[in-house]
């Protein structure tokens, strides 16, 4: 998937690069990463610029624009502000979605402006770009302020670098949770919230979209974090241990019960408590977990004496505990006592702009984890496999699929075809294609339609979009016909 624009100064690193036969931040970073356009501004001799920009379009194909910007000086921090705001407010609405700011060029001056616009009014992902560590995301680790922007602008040069170094708050303990999407934000947000208040906390989502992550960085952002994490799967108690389990027993108490133990909510005393498959508890259950969230008191089995337990409660699940509630399938007065916090994680195929930067971020974690794995990158053509496919298992599919691939690749590409022989192959819970119900009838030309664009897109994706190869693969007589064909479904080769 392409970003729609990177926005950047130009800079003297950038004007030496044709001489000097190298990159330059620039061209690097367009070289590194696909880019649907580039618009740059620059305050150095029109001629100059002009030279550099022919030189940088014979280098790549994306489009490039420029814009000259007037400055008493390139470290007047007013005029650079005017500037970049008047750039980024020309653009569309389209070219803002997915936009990218290169800050390596310029002034430290230029760079905390694009930081402050970018971290406000046009939400932007950052890029750096160095010769000794290539061209990477940059992680701005805190927020500021969009109302801060009006008098930000009485302000020095030097003292808003002051304030980009100032440490942000404490949130490593969100570190873990990579994302882009706006919406994953605004919950890592309320999560950062729910963290520092006691309250019972529900997290619900597919399996696979990261709840425990979620539990773990709540507890660690908590006044508890110095206390234990207890990690429970509900969907694994045995009937006959589930009292044990949770409350522990006393020595004799069943067969097999050789000494005292304690169970998990005393484990969990002074710490957090994660019932995962929360869901899946039995009724009778329920009923007793009721009363220890009421009161923060049970009693081991076999033991006549009443424990206490100061826990924090947070809950995870797949289903839909509201429907199961109003169903008489779960007890309504346990899902109130637990919903207070609710967090729902959408799956993998509704965060927008994070799939390809999950996929980079996820190779990048096992090359440290797998050393031989060093150097392998994921193909343009792995990459549309990767945006086609729905991902059912969310992040731990896509997780373990791009590990199986990069273990099986070749080469340094993991392409397409690798991806496609990791990806397990389930059975499609719609009817099959020969088998459609027919008693309200349908349109067969749409069925039709349906099954040719999802092979046509099949096909690019599998030649990284060489309509010669994928037409042949398709049984078309000529490209022209594919062309024709992806035309008609609103098929793009960068789609």
């Amino acid at each position: 998937m392409f970003s729609n624009t990177l926005i950047s100064w130009i800079g003297q690193h950038d004007l030496d690069a044709r001489a000097n036969e190298t990159d330059g931040p620039i061209l690097a970073t367009l070289k590194a990463f696909p880019f649907k356009s580039a618009s740059f501004l620059y305050n150095y001799p029109d001629e100059q610029v002009n030279e550099y920009i022919t030189w940088l379009k014979g280098q790549v194909n994306t489009p490039v624009s420029i814009t000259r910007a007037e400055l008493q000086s390139p470290v007047h921090f007013g005029d650079i502000y005017e500037s970049a705001t008047q750039l980024l407010e020309s653009l569309s609405e389209r070219e803002l979605h997915n936009l990218s700011i290169l800050l390596s060029p310029g002034t430290p001056a230029m760079q905390a402006v694009w930081i402050l616009l970018g971290k406000t009014r046009f939400p932007a992902t950052f890029y750096q770009s160095s010769i000794q560590q290539g061209v990477q995301v940059a992680d701005i680790p805190f927020d500021i302020a969009a109302e801060y922007i009006p008098p930000a602008k009485s302000l020095s040069a030097g003292q808003l670098q002051t304030l980009s170094n100032t440490n942000p708050p404490d949130n490593a303990a969100f570190k873990d949770i990579v994302t882009r999407s706006e919406s994953m934000q605004t919950l890592i947000q309320r999560a950062r919230i729910l963290a520092e208040h006691e309250v019972p906390v529900l997290i619900d989502g597919e399996s696979g979209t990261g709840k425990e992550l979620f539990a773990r960085a709540i507890h660690n952002a908590s006044p508890r974090k110095d206390k234990p994490f207890i990690a429970v799967n509900c969907g694994a108690f045995p009937p006959e241990l589930i009292d044990s389990m949770l409350f522990g027993h006393k020595k004799g108490a069943f067969t097999g019960a050789i000494a005292d133990k304690p169970g998990y909510f005393e484990q969990a005393h002074g710490g957090t408590l994660f019932l995962d498959e929360f869901g899946e508890l039995e009724p009778a259950v329920q009923v007793r977990l009721l009363r220890v969230l009421q009161d923060k008191t049970f009693t081991r089995v076999g033991d006549t004496k009443e424990q206490t337990s100061d826990f924090r409660l947070i809950a995870a699940t797949n289903k839909n505990l509201i429907e199961a509630a109003a169903e008489g399938r779960f007890r309504e007065d346990l899902f109130y006592r637990v919903a207070v916090g609710v967090l729902h994680l959408p799956p993998l195929r509704e965060r927008n702009g994070d799939l390809l930067f999950l996929a980079d971020s996820l190779l990048h974690v096992m090359v440290k984890e797998y050393p031989l794995l060093e150097g392998k990158k994921i193909s343009a053509s792995g990459k549309n496999v990767i945006q086609q496919h729905r991902w059912p298992g969310n992040i731990r599919e896509l997780k373990s699929t791009i590990l199986r691939a990069a273990l099986w690749a070749t080469g340094s590409d993991i392409t397409g075809e690798d991806l496609l022989q990791a990806l397990f192959k389930t059975v499609s819970k719609q009817n099959p294609i020969m088998e459609r119900d027919l008693s309200q009838g349908f349109d067969i030309q749409v069925l039709l339609d349906e099954v040719e664009s999802h092979y046509v897109k099949k096909a690019l994706a599998q030649t990284a979009g060489q309509k010669t190869k994928a037409a042949e693969l398709l049984g078309y007589n000529n490209h022209q016909t594919l062309s024709k064909r992806m035309e008609k479904f609103g098929i793009h080769k960068d789609s």
